[in-house]
């Protein structure tokens, strides 16, 4: 019954959508796309019909929240707004049949640069802002905005603030948890608008810049133009979106603390660290690998620079056909999709703070063989780490390989290639949207079946949810009382 009553928070939750839909309503309404506003307009209201009458139900009687009911919570909104946003898809007239509508949504919720449409720009513009606003609003997390109003309605939200953001562990980085989400928005937002005006500045229309900065700073990877960022064929925009991709994909609690002047804390973070480093040594390898390609060293550095962050923070963008670059170079890149970004940010994968951990743990192993006796911890920015974080970390990589084990059979028993469909499973939990094979830089996910697809689906909400958060709710013990 307690967890019936909850249902009324992921519920509530869908009137975050109306404001999202707001921006590519005003756009049809003001540039002719008059057969779009149905479809924008009806789930608008959808999303009203089913959230006002959540909140005088919350605000008569607020449900006790425990911790695991986060897990419970967040799972489900994200499942009823990736739902709720496939009606822009279905209803826009283009053609897009509903299981492909639910993947685009998902992708843009989950911020998963995969497409299953060959011809993006035959699109509506209105409908490519709508995939934009779902990338950048998802990828922050919709829980994170959410429970800086469920507090006001008697609801807390560590619980869902925990369930949502990526990442072992944890942090407040304000007393309380709104406070939280109002940094991090108020970060996510300042770089998006610098985003955009640097587009701007180097040649993209208003349009395009907004569409693109909203996408790129929520590690999302999509864009107006079929051929991506490779149609502005621009030095400037490749640099500028190499580092917006990697500041997104970087812990924004950082930033918080860079506000605050506690630089040392940004210098001397172990996995920001270990990130920087990741990426530095994938663009040597690959600068050094493509330099006879290209024949000059500061293009090959571009591109080079420019995949390698696209794959490590889960962007999935693409600037050059890296499928015909030497064996080593795809290798590199190949590797950085099981690394992702670190945790706290708006990439996804298995994160660097995962690897760093289990690094330092095997190191202390090591150490166990030499000195039978000695006492090793796992160390992580200075400080001695939990045991328990190292435990944790471990079954996480299990379950996600795992996971990516019985995504790659499922798919080649429908008849793909083993490569592609390994490739295809690694991309999807990681939400980087490319991959190789059949999924390489210059396909899409159109050619998969339904089933597959629908399985694409519940991965990719699984991926950004960080696994456990879904995986739990398949756990007996989590519906007993």
């Amino acid at each position: 019954m307690r967890k019936l009553k909850l249902l009324r928070i992921p519920i509530f939750a869908q009137g975050i959508f109306v404001p999202m839909l707001i921006p590519p309503i005003l756009y049809a309404a003001l540039n002719g796309e008059r057969t779009m506003l149905p479809a924008l307009v009806f789930p608008a209201l959808i999303a009203l019909t089913l959230s006002v009458p959540m909140l005088f139900l919350i605000m008569r009687g607020p449900a006790q929240m425990r911790g695991r009911d986060g897990f419970f919570l967040v799972s489900l909104t994200w499942i009823f707004l990736s739902l709720l946003g496939s009606l822009p898809y279905y209803w826009s007239g283009a053609g897009i049949r509903f299981t492909d509508a639910v993947f685009e949504s998902v992708c843009g919720f989950a911020s998963t640069g995969a497409t299953t449409i060959s011809d993006i720009e035959a699109l509506p513009r209105s409908l490519l802002l709508w995939r934009s606003i779902s990338h950048w609003t998802g990828s922050m997390g919709i829980i994170v905005l959410t429970v800086a109003l469920l507090p006001l309605l008697g609801v807390g939200g560590f619980q869902l603030i925990k369930a949502e953001t990526p990442g072992p562990e944890k942090e407040k980085i304000a007393p309380k948890i709104t406070q939280t989400a109002k940094v991090l928005w108020l970060v996510y937002f300042t770089f998006t608008l610098i985003l955009f005006f640097l587009y701007f500045a180097g040649g993209m229309d208003c349009f395009d810049a907004a569409c693109n900065a909203l996408a790129i700073l929520a590690t999302g990877g999509v864009s107006t133009k079929n051929e991506g960022l490779r149609y502005y064929n621009s030095a400037y925009i490749d640099v500028v979106t190499t580092v917006f991709m990697m500041l997104g994909g970087l812990n924004f609690n950082l930033y918080f603390r860079l506000l605050r002047g506690k630089i040392k804390d940004v210098f001397y973070n172990t996995e920001a660290r270990a990130y920087f480093l990741i990426f530095a040594a994938a663009c040597v390898i690959v600068t050094v690998k493509i330099f006879p390609l290209y024949g000059s060293a500061a293009t090959a550095l571009r591109y080079a620079a420019f995949q390698s962050a696209s794959i490590l923070s889960t962007t999935g963008n693409v600037a050059a056909n890296y499928e015909l670059w030497p064996p080593l170079a795809q290798a590199v890149l190949f590797t950085l999709m099981f690394i992702g970004g670190c945790s706290g940010s708006t990439a996804c994968g298995v994160k660097v703070i995962r690897y760093t951990v289990l690094f330092k743990q095997a190191v202390n192993e090591l150490r166990r063989m030499i000195y039978p006796r000695g006492v090793f911890t796992v160390q992580l920015n200075s400080k001695i780490g939990r045991k328990d974080v190292v435990y944790g970390v471990a079954g996480f990589i299990f379950l996600y390989f795992f996971i990516v084990i019985v995504t790659t059979l499922f798919t080649a028993a429908s008849g793909v290639s083993l490569f592609t469909s390994f490739s295809a499973a690694l991309s999807i939990l990681g939400n980087v949207g490319i991959g190789f094979g059949g999924v390489g830089p210059m396909q899409n996910y159109g050619f998969f079946s339904d089933s597959v697809k629908w399985l694409f689906c519940f991965v990719m909400i699984a991926g950004r949810l960080e696994l456990w958060t879904v995986f739990v709710l398949f756990s007996p013990e989590f519906w007993r009382n």
